[in-house]
């Protein structure tokens, strides 16, 4: 299953509820303001860390380079292009979007 997160974890609840209904071998897909998901050293590194271990994080880059979180990315966390975000789309058989 596709999980894709568009609100800041800083704001919402919406990434660390997502995590906890997400099944192993999932993909979560940050987009917009959830890509503050994605940053080394915060409060939500912790929850970075248990979607990592469940399965794929990638953030749209678009998305990173907006915000100017080019260099604040934690490890693993692959960036993508809207070409990739289709693909995701398209290879999961189930897609949850998070509010």
């Amino acid at each position: 299953m596709l999980h894709i997160i568009n609100k800041s974890p800083f704001e919402r609840d919406s990434f660390k509820s997502c995590i906890k209904h997400a099944a192993d071998g999932s993909s979560f897909l940050l987009i917009e303001d959830g890509v503050y998901a994605a940053m080394a050293g915060t409060e939500c590194s912790e929850q970075l860390s248990k979607a990592q271990a469940i399965g794929k994080v990638v953030a749209l880059k678009s998305d990173i380079e907006t915000r100017g979180l080019q260099e604040k990315i934690a490890d693993g966390v692959e960036l993508v292009e809207y070409a990739d975000f289709v693909n995701l789309v398209v290879e999961n058989d189930r897609v949850q979007s998070w509010l």
